[in-house]
């Protein structure tokens, strides 16, 4: 196979960023355990992925993986980053998985170590596997074993190396989903040139709104594979605070139905310390206020413990009580609890959706921080009172959408939270009218994992020619 000069201009430019961030990759390494999994799946594309009716008809062992021999369907490759791409994806492969007739079958990628552990679970008739880096070698021996008929890539996923690799292999990719925030637009205008050709090569991007589409055109999306579908993130939400999972951790926690319940979850610092400062100063008017904290990523689980252990507050550790006949108790305390009610850390992975639904007030995290907010439809779709700080770019027309329809309380410095707060425990209809009105405006949005599944359907029907399927709307 001849390697194009851009190639290699390529694979130099990645690993100079390497070596560049590699201080800090062996530092999460040693502090935190990451990147530590999957190295060879990641540098050398040995996905351990053949497909799943080859693996029931032949026989397993050492050289399998070696020599993975051809399927008896064609593979559908799905890739989703981390936990919250993972989510999202479950939604589009089980209505794939439904409307073809299970006549493909899936492979399953992801590239966070928590993303993994959540798509085993998720997908546990799937194979799931790392995915490669955007080395040459990497994504050409990960296509080799891997043999996709398309690759369906999940929000904003854009390597010029494997992309360049499936058109070369008259592969299909698609971005499903598809987002382009303010800050991701400005960076890929400054190189342009060189992510121009990349997008031309993509068969189908389905954008979550105009304007992303309209945005993925000016960096050289081509016209006709540009679709406006709107955002899965609508899609199978649950609006059920009697669901299962939420009714077991409500047990599970402890939590009466005359409490009052303040959640922070997906946060980053100083989130935290401050909405526990917030409800350390409201319970003394609000003995019934419970807080929930639920840190975005595990790594900080501990730092957010001893967010507690410094203002000594007796606090639950949801790890403490995964034994669903466990009886309520601080984990840890440094001070007498008295009467006053323990706060509660939830330090488990791929619970806060099922959280969501416990709460009456929501604060969403990575707001007052640099991430560009976290998601906030979950706890919408509940009903809750949903507030958030003033960063949340990364869901820019879902925030416009909540605005616009008086569905949310947007905050523009961490001094408006404890009197915001105050108000909506103090104004109990506020509250309901601003939970009603968020869960109204989500169930107004849903529709777009269908149409997104629709349009996969027909660029697989037929990857030589352009057919549209019959509902749809092409953007301009």
């Amino acid at each position: 196979m001849t390697v194009r000069p851009t190639t290699w201009m390529l694979n130099l430019g990645y690993a100079a960023i390497l070596c560049l961030l590699c201080p800090f990759i062996l530092w999460r390494m040693l502090r935190h355990g990451r990147y530590r999994r999957g190295i060879r799946e990641k540098f050398l594309g040995t996905a351990k992925a053949v497909a799943l009716s080859c693996q029931s008809s032949h026989q397993s062992g050492p050289n399998a993986e070696q020599n993975p021999q051809p399927a008896e369907k064609p593979v559908v490759w799905f890739h989703a980053v981390s936990v919250g791409e993972v989510v999202q994806l479950e939604k589009v492969v089980t209505a794939f998985r439904q409307q073809t007739n299970a006549n493909y079958d899936v492979v399953i990628s992801t590239s966070t170590d928590t993303g993994y552990d959540l798509a085993v679970r998720r997908f546990p008739d799937c194979r799931v596997t790392w995915f490669p880096l955007d080395f040459s070698w990497a994504v050409n021996s990960a296509l080799d074993r891997i043999r996709p008929r398309m690759l369906v890539l999940m929000e904003l996923e854009i390597w010029p190396n494997l992309i360049r690799a499936c058109h070369d292999r008259t592969i299909s990719v698609a971005i499903v989903n598809a987002r382009m925030s303010d800050r991701s637009v400005r960076g890929y205008r400054r190189i342009r040139p060189f992510i121009a050709p990349t997008l031309a090569r993509i068969s189908l991007i389905a954008a979550q709104s105009q304007q992303y589409a309209d945005r993925l055109k000016s960096l050289g999306a081509r016209t006709d594979a540009l679709w406006v579908t709107g955002s899965i993130k609508f899609d199978g939400v649950d609006t059920d605070r009697e669901n299962p999972k939420t009714t077991a951790l409500r047990q599970a926690l402890g939590l009466q139905a005359n409490q009052l319940i303040f959640i922070a979850g997906s946060t980053q610092e100083p989130e935290e310390e401050l909405c526990l400062q917030a409800w350390l100063q409201l319970r003394k008017e609000f003995p019934n206020l419970r807080f929930v904290s639920v840190p975005r990523h595990k790594e900080r689980f501990e730092d957010v413990a001893q967010v507690f252990f410094r203002h000594n507050v007796p606090f639950i550790r949801r790890s403490h009580l995964m034994d669903p006949e466990s009886r309520l108790r601080p984990a840890t305390t440094h001070a007498e609890s008295g009467a006053e009610l323990p706060a509660i850390l939830l330090d488990t992975i791929g619970e806060l959706s099922a959280c969501w639904g416990l709460a009456d007030i929501a604060f969403v995290g990575g707001s007052f921080g640099n991430r560009g907010g976290q998601n906030m439809i979950e706890p919408a779709a509940y009903g809750a009172a949903v507030l958030f700080g003033p960063n949340t770019s990364n869901f820019r027309d879902v925030v416009a959408l909540f605005r616009a329809n008086h569905a949310c309380v947007q905050l523009s410095s961490p001094d408006q939270l404890l009197p915001t707060l105050h108000t909506l425990i103090q104004d109990r209809q506020q509250r309901k009218n601003f939970g009603q009105r968020a869960q109204n405006v989500v169930l107004s949005q849903q529709g777009a994992t269908l149409q997104t599944v629709e349009l996969l359907r027909s660029l697989i029907d037929d990857l030589n020619t352009s057919r549209q399927p019959s509902d749809g709307q092409i953007a301009a």
